[in-house]
């Protein structure tokens, strides 16, 4: 392994540079060239069959056979013209990665290529080798994929991608874009039927999606060298160097002139798949850096997301790189978080978390806003549930991400606005009076825009035009948080509709109506919102008095999912019955399981084979200069001492490894997942990893660095 590290290091000094050239100075001119989109779809389709694909997109008709034929000969020819050789049924399966099988466009027995509506629309993986949670045996194989026409069909590495969602033979899904599909009709039911309390001309409205993705990059030769990132995507040993991130020079630094060529290369791909990339910079922690496209339609967002994780992995191999998406791959330095930022777009072109000029958009505006802020409130664990997996739990509350108490931070002006509201609420407004102004609505815009300060340690802040989901981690899926966040907004938004009529009923004029229910809910989930420190421990004590949950492993935080209520709820807006809800609870157990069982192996493995052997030939070295210094009756007192120090941790180390062993096998034999997640995680993970990391962090500053097997924190991170 030493000789390995040594290697490494070597290659990385020798790599040449990869030179990229982009296919033209103006984006414009191919951006979404590999898509076939919209523009492209309008010159291939007969304008009556364009018009038929266009109302399945936006209103969710079923589209009939004849025009699904015609949809596939438009795409096999624009397919092939391009050299496209085979097609795939793209979908996001509960692995948290993407799938795909490919099948030719050429039919040896007609010798032709050929591309029927029913290869478009639909066909059948195997269900049974994917994550079902129970709802599928291993006998009972068939699944089904079907596109998802109001996601683009796009080209990658000369196959013809077709986005689709996954369900079971029976019809559960077994994925994550069903019932984000689901919750998105949910959201714009709700959110209509509130909008026309405002304007009647809304007739559709859409969750919008903005992503930053952070991530490391590592040498590839380096990451070959460490093989707990190769099997477990995080060091799970690894001392940190003399300098980490406390210079604060790496955040929106000068970008390493190989990371950017990385950068630029992928974009270009990015942008021929029409993924709309706009910012890339140096993030907090060296090596680390981020990737943010422009806002989409929440369902495009998510899928271009996973493809462009799959994108830059392949496109960093032409650079010798490697990507690391694990949310936290070094210790001692920041992790990666997964932004999501997250508003309502109507049909008539408002954003519905943007104030506004006009009085009546404003109390539309508070209207949406406080709905969020109690939907947090009275979902927080379903909220911190849906982003707990056993990388993310390394990040959260670690100082330098959000904390896994669920809170909302508005910035101190617009928290004074609610509160005024709730406060002059009791205002009695005479005939003639301008409500908006005696409630202080009608100078919300000036209050807004004068509000520029952002707090890194919520994780749901108010960012002025949108919400920013900032507990999400850098490997998700977002279809997970997202669809959960829409479906709690959902909730709140069809309670309100009925406690504005409840008010309107008993007399009240709908202003007046309106307002009387955000001060009922603006006091109802005050206590969720807050305005300091989320990585302060007063914090969380604070949040312990006003009873917010603070869970913080993923097992419990997943013990939600088995609620009735939580079960109801997702029944409620049709997006998850009662099966799925159960089959999800015991995927995500059963993966953070097999996620810690990893880890542990891999600490096992490298402790017994690499790491113990080095220390112990190190160990004998210093026997024999000690030996050779009493010889010579010359002080050997500096030597002894080293020897008892790595006896030491040695001793501690191969205690402490062989206990954990032992333990995973007699966690193994319990048939609860819920009890076995939990006791992974307490009497796995937290009774062993750090003492385990411990010693061999402590052996890697003893031993010689010429012999250390495994490549140092200081050239993973600095060495390009």
């Amino acid at each position: 392994m030493a000789t390995l590290r040594q290697q490494a290091l070597g290659m990385v000094q020798a790599r040449p540079r990869v030179t990229v050239t982009p296919p033209s100075p103006k984006i414009s001119e191919y951006f979404g060239t590999n898509v076939f989109g919209n523009g492209r779809m309008k010159e291939a389709l007969a304008p009556s069959v364009f018009k038929k694909v266009m109302e399945a997109i936006d209103k969710g008709t079923k589209i009939d056979p004849s025009t699904a034929e015609e949809v596939a000969t438009a795409v096999k020819t624009w397919a092939l013209s391009k050299g496209v050789t085979h097609f795939t049924h793209w979908f996001q399966p509960l692995t948290g990665s993407t799938a795909e099988k490919h099948d030719s466009f050429f039919d040896m027995y007609a010798g032709i290529e050929k591309f029927k509506a029913s290869a478009l629309v639909q066909q059948e993986p195997d269900a049974s080798s994917f994550p079902n949670g129970g709802i599928r045996s291993t006998f009972e194989a068939r699944g089904y994929t079907a596109w998802d026409p109001s996601s683009p069909i796009f080209i990658f590495e000369k196959t013809l991608c077709i986005p689709t969602i996954f369900v079971s033979y029976t019809g559960e899904a077994l994925d994550y874009k069903t019932p984000l599909l689901k919750s998105m009709e949910a959201i714009n039911d709700a959110a209509v039927e509130v909008c026309q309390l405002f304007d009647r001309n809304v007739r559709k409205v859409s969750p919008s999606l903005g992503i930053e993705q952070e991530y490391f990059v590592v040498d590839k030769a380096l990451f070959a060298a460490r093989p707990d990132l190769v099997m477990a995507g995080r060091s799970v040993f690894g001392h940190s160097p003399a300098r980490g991130q406390q210079l604060e020079d790496h955040y929106f630094g000068s970008i390493p002139t190989r990371v950017k060529d990385f950068m630029v290369d992928f974009e270009i791909e990015a942008h021929k798949l029409g993924i709309p990339l706009s910012t890339r910079h140096n993030e907090v922690a060296p090596g680390q850096f981020e990737v943010a496209p422009i806002y989409e339609e929440i369902n495009k967002a998510v899928d271009h997301n996973q493809l462009l994780m799959d994108l830059m992995d392949k496109v960093a191999e032409k650079h010798s790189l490697k990507v690391l998406f694990h949310e936290k791959p070094f210790a001692g330095v920041n992790g990666s978080g997964k932004h999501n930022n997250w508003s309502l777009i109507t049909d008539t072109g408002v954003n519905l978390f943007q104030p506004s000029n006009s009085a009546r958009e404003n109390l539309q505006f508070l209207t949406f806003l406080v709905a969020t802020v109690k939907a947090v409130y009275d979902h927080s664990d379903l909220l911190r549930a849906s982003i707990a997996s056993a990388s993310n739990d390394f990040r959260l509350g670690a100082n330098e991400a959000p904390p896994a108490i669920m809170s909302v931070f508005l910035g101190g002006t617009l928290s004074d606005v609610l509160d005024e509201l709730e406060k002059n609420g009791n205002i009695k407004i005479e005939k003639g009076d301008n409500m908006y102004m005696k409630l202080g609505i009608s100078k919300i815009p000036e209050i807004i825009l004068d509000n520029t300060d952002r707090n890194r340690t919520s994780p749901f802040a108010f960012t002025g035009n949108k919400f920013e989901f900032r507990a999400v981690g850098s490997s998700a899926n977002c279809g997970l948080p997202m669809t959960t966040l829409n479906v709690i907004v959902a909730e709140v938004l069809k309670g309100m509709i009925k406690d504005i009529e409840k008010e309107m009923n008993a007399g009240k004029e709908k202003k007046i109506a309106i307002v009387n229910v955000l001060r009922k809910y603006i006091k109802d989930s005050k206590k969720v919102r807050f305005e300091g420190d989320g990585y302060s421990a007063e914090w969380a004590k604070e949040a312990e008095k006003r009873g917010l949950s603070n869970l913080k492993s993923t097992p419990e935080a997943l013990d939600i999912y088995e609620k009735k209520a939580t079960k109801e709820l997702y029944e409620r807006h049709n997006v998850l019955n009662h099966i799925e809800v159960h089959a999800r609870h015991e995927i995500m157990l059963e993966d953070y399981i097999k996620k810690v069982q990893i880890e542990s192996r891999v600490m096992g493995d490298l402790a017994l084979n690499h790491i113990i052997p080095t220390a112990i030939l190190y160990q004998n070295k210093l026997i024999e200069n000690a030996n050779g210094l009493k010889g010579l009756s010359l002080d050997n007192s500096a030597a002894v001492e080293t020897i008892k120090e790595v006896s030491k941790h040695l001793e501690s180390l191969k205690s402490n490894v062989t206990a954990m062993v032992e333990t995973r096998k007699k966690l193994n034999k319990e048939d609860d997942i819920v009890k076995r997640a939990k006791a992974y995680q307490k009497e796995v993970k937290e009774a062993y990893f750090d003492k385990i990391r411990y010693a061999v962090d402590k052996l890697e500053l003893l031993v010689d660095d010429e012999s250390w097997p495994l490549v140092k924190y200081r050239e993973l991170l600095f060495i390009r």
